[in-house]
Parts: structure tokens; C-alpha cells; sequence
């Protein structure tokens, strides 16, 4: 692993999630998870989905662009926090377009519904459990018997340059 910082740690863990939970306030200012795919596995600090522009979440981000995005799988959890908005760039629709994205958009990239939505992280919260499943297990075993709390890496992270 390359997980020399903090914030290169993050960006480890987020190549591996393929989908997130992306949260917003609605109108009731009540928060609001909504299922959304990863398009791109490059994490910099900034997250881009395909997203309909027509969605709920995107009337809620033209009140209050902050937003959170969750992540998880068995092993490892991350939670950022930041702003969004939707950003006009169709080359970038195309480049991020894949088979699987037609499954909600059936006219395509150039369908005037789809739209390009960028996340910016501003801080990073995540949880880890070093070695996968078999190491998870053997760490919750550990902890009901020896009592000590179930041994997994936690920090949170400033995001700079965002």
C-alpha cells in the first residue's frame, strides 16, 4: 500500500467503493441519503457522479450545496463531508459514461436530463479494518475475549486544497 498521509489513505480506501450514499437537506431540512455510483476512482478530493438533473437532491443543493457522501463495504467505512453542485461539461459526461450508467439513462450521454454532478470533499472521517475479512474476524474474536474495544484504524482528516 501507498498510504503514506492521511489524505493518500482516504484516497486508498475510496478506490475500492463503488457506490455511496450521497446526503443533502431537503426543503423540511431534514437530511437525506440518496444511492449514487462512484464514476471515477480517482479520489484528488473531488468525487463526480452522473446524476439526473431533475433529481430531488439537486433542487436541495441549489438551497445549501453542502453535502456528505458515505461509503462502506465489510471491512472499511468513509465519511466526507463537503460541497456540491452541478457542473455543465459534456465531454466530461462522455469520458465518465459507461454501459451501466444506460440502465438510468437510456437516451444516452447526450440525453438533456443527464447531468454532471462534483462532490469536493472538505474533511474525511474513516474506519479500517487492516487485512480484510479473515483479520476483521479475528479482531471481534479478540475483543469478546481478551475485552479490549475491536481493533480498527479511525481518523479524521482535513482535506486541503478544496
Amino acid at each position: 500500500m501507498t498510504d503514506n498521509t492521511p489524505t493518500q489513505r482516504v484516497a486508498e480506501l475510496i478506490k475500492d467503493f463503488r457506490f455511496a450514499m450521497f446526503t443533502t437537506r431537503n426543503a423540511n431540512d431534514r437530511l437525506v441519503a440518496h444511492p449514487l455510483t462512484v464514476q471515477e476512482t480517482e479520489f484528488d478530493g473531488d468525487l463526480w457522479f452522473l446524476v439526473s438533473k431533475s433529481a430531488s437532491f439537486i433542487v436541495d443543493l441549489a438551497r445549501d450545496e453542502r453535502a456528505g457522501v458515505s461509503l462502506s463495504s465489510n471491512d472499511s467505512w468513509v465519511s466526507l463531508s463537503g460541497t456540491a453542485g452541478l457542473v455543465e461539461d459534456k465531454a466530461r459526461v462522455h469520458e465518465l459514461w459507461s454501459p451501466t450508467v444506460e440502465a438510468w439513462f437510456t437516451n444516452g450521454p447526450d440525453d438533456p436530463d443527464v447531468g454532471l454532478l462534483k462532490f469536493s470533499a472538505e474533511s474525511a472521517e474513516y474506519w479500517d479494518s487492516p487485512g480484510g475479512k479473515i483479520a476483521s474476524l479475528f479482531s471481534f474474536v479478540k475483543s469478546k475475549i481478551t475485552g479490549q474495544p475491536y481493533d480498527a484504524d479511525n481518523e479524521t482528516v482535513e482535506l486541503s486544497g478544496n
